[in-house]
């Protein structure tokens, strides 16, 4: 709910801000003035004392030093004519103690005596005020010598007097102040808030009855005319807008007779076309769906084609080396029946027989492992289970493991893991991809053995794990960047590359490990792989 707010007019602030800032300004001139006048007036009655005080001391120098009271006592009897002194005592130093004794006093008429100051002599030396009094002490010199004291004691009775005239005259003034300003206010109030009240019931006007032809009138007041003048502009704009927006409505209402008619005549249009739509879109998915199987087919026959390849040389190269032993045992098995069978005949056919073996055993071999490799491509890992592992103790024993074929090119390898990187996935398929990766890196990167350089970086946020695998080689020839997941891809084809390696690592990596695995195609040096493997709940902190 929103906070109510106290109201009030204007006439009301005007009045109530000019009357209080009157009044804080006169209280504050009148209490300034007021401090100021009684502290002068306190100044004036210490220095008449003062004097006093010096006269009486001078005065009383010869009769403390001889001891002559009565004379004292007379010439004191001449302040009965100075309001201003209530006590006058005089003290003198006695001459065996040192110390100063009661020689004579003054007491003003209706003033009780007051007690001795002899105990007070150094504090009264500086004027003390209080709220009816003010004391103070004088020394009695004579030829450099202290003789004596005078004490003498002034009333405030005439101050305290005046203090109070003085503050009634201020009540007065400022009251009439007050009174002269109420009017003077009342009178500024009236010229102000009267054109405020005319604008007012203008707005009031235009409000209800919707009167923009009504204009505000000019006062003697600049900001009010400023005011009255944006307001008269503002009517104006309002009158002439409301004047177009009329104009406006009757041409919207011709406008939209002529438009109903042209929505037919582009409903009818548009329902043709979209039946026209409708037949095109259908013949389109045809057409995407033969593009589909045509696709389908292509790839299909790809991978015949690179199974075809791939086994059909071993294959026939163990046909051709059995068919050629087999036409030299004929050759034996001839000799041996027409007895003309020799040794060295029978010791190349030894060898011969040898070597074709060793042919066939490798090409069958070969052959064997391509199947394997094809398997490995096809077999789903997924039952493998998640263990946690150290990264960086799993790659350096990938490394150790494939040490030998390292040392072909003798790679100086880097690797940036953490010692206490801990993640949980699956060992088997992580450790086969790292080997396959190495493996690319030493048969296709790799010319020679001259600054190989392969660097693993391993780096682990909130989400996953990251694996970014460099190497300096001489990079993946353009002509299949864009396929080189793809199976049966390789360039050294009839060199021992199967083409499966990389789909390997694919499938792998999306599969087995559910993450994905990026090649830089933008990388001008050298082939970097990024691999992306996603945190399981235990992997996570």
């Amino acid at each position: 709910m929103p906070k109510s707010t106290s109201q009030t007019s204007i006439r009301k602030a005007l009045i109530s801000a000019v009357m209080l800032v009157t009044a804080l300004c006169l209280s504050l001139s009148i209490s300034i003035s007021t401090y100021l006048d009684v502290k002068e007036q306190k100044h004036l009655i210490v220095d008449k004392l003062n004097i006093l005080a010096e006269i009486i001391a001078f005065n009383a120098q010869v009769t403390v030093l001889f001891d002559d009271r009565k004379t004292e006592e007379q010439r004191l009897k001449s302040f009965e004519s100075i309001p201003l002194v209530k006590n006058i005592h005089i003290y003198a130093i006695d001459e065996i103690s040192n110390k100063p004794v009661f020689f004579t006093s003054f007491n003003a008429k209706k003033t009780p005596p007051v007690p001795l100051r002899v105990d007070n002599i150094e504090q009264l030396k500086q004027a003390k005020i209080t709220e009816e009094y003010i004391e103070l002490i004088k020394p009695i010199i004579y030829e450099g010598d202290v003789k004596g004291y005078v004490y003498i004691r002034g009333g405030l009775e005439r101050l305290n007097a005046y203090i109070n005239k003085k503050i009634l005259i201020d009540i007065f003034l400022t009251l009439f102040v007050l009174i002269l300003v109420y009017f003077v206010a009342r009178r500024i109030q009236k010229r102000i808030a009267d054109p405020i009240d005319q604008l007012s019931t203008l707005l009031q006007d235009v409000s209800k009855n919707h009167n923009y032809s009504a204009r505000a009138e000019k006062t003697n007041i600049t900001e009010i005319n400023m005011l009255a003048n944006s307001l008269n502009i503002m009517l104006t704009r309002t009158q002439n807008q409301i004047e177009r927006h009329k104009n406006d409505k009757q041409e919207i209402k011709q406008l939209n007779q002529s438009l109903e008619e042209k929505v037919n005549q582009r409903t009818i249009a548009l329902r043709e076309a979209n039946q026209e739509l409708l037949t095109t879109l259908e013949r389109m998915h045809q057409y995407q769906n033969q593009i589909v199987e045509s696709e389908k087919m292509a790839s299909l026959g790809q991978m015949v084609a690179g199974v075809a390849h791939e086994v059909n040389t071993p294959i026939g190269l163990g046909i051709t080396s059995s068919t050629l032993l087999r036409d030299k045992l004929a050759e034996i098995s001839q000799s041996f029946e027409q007895k003309t069978l020799t040794s060295s005949q029978l010791k190349r056919f030894i060898d011969n027989g040898v070597e074709n073996l060793d042919l066939i055993y490798r090409n069958l071999n070969r052959a064997a492992e391509l199947v394997s490799s094809f398997k490995r491509v096809a077999v789903n890992q997924d039952g493998e289970l998640n263990s946690i592992v150290n990264m960086h103790e799993l790659i350096s024993n990938v490394m150790l493991s494939m040490r030998a074929d390292l040392l072909v090119k003798d790679p100086n390898v880097v690797i940036h893991c953490s010692s206490q990187l801990m993640f949980e996935t699956k060992v088997g398929p992580l450790q086969q991809v790292l080997q396959q990766l190495l493996s690319n890196s030493v048969i296709h990167g790799f010319r020679d053995n001259q600054n190989n350089e392969i660097e693993i970086t391993v780096e682990r946020n909130e989400s996953s794990l990251i694996i970014d695998y460099y190497d300096n080689g001489i990079g993946v020839d353009k002509s299949i960047k864009k396929r080189i997941f793809d199976p049966f891809v390789t360039t050294k084809r009839g060199e021992g590359g199967s083409g499966l390696g990389m789909h390997l690592v694919y499938n792998l990596v999306t599969q087995a490990l559910g993450g994905s695995v990026y090649f830089d195609d933008q990388s001008s040096k050298g082939t970097r792989f990024i691999i992306t493997l996603p945190l399981t709940q235990a992997s996570k902190p």
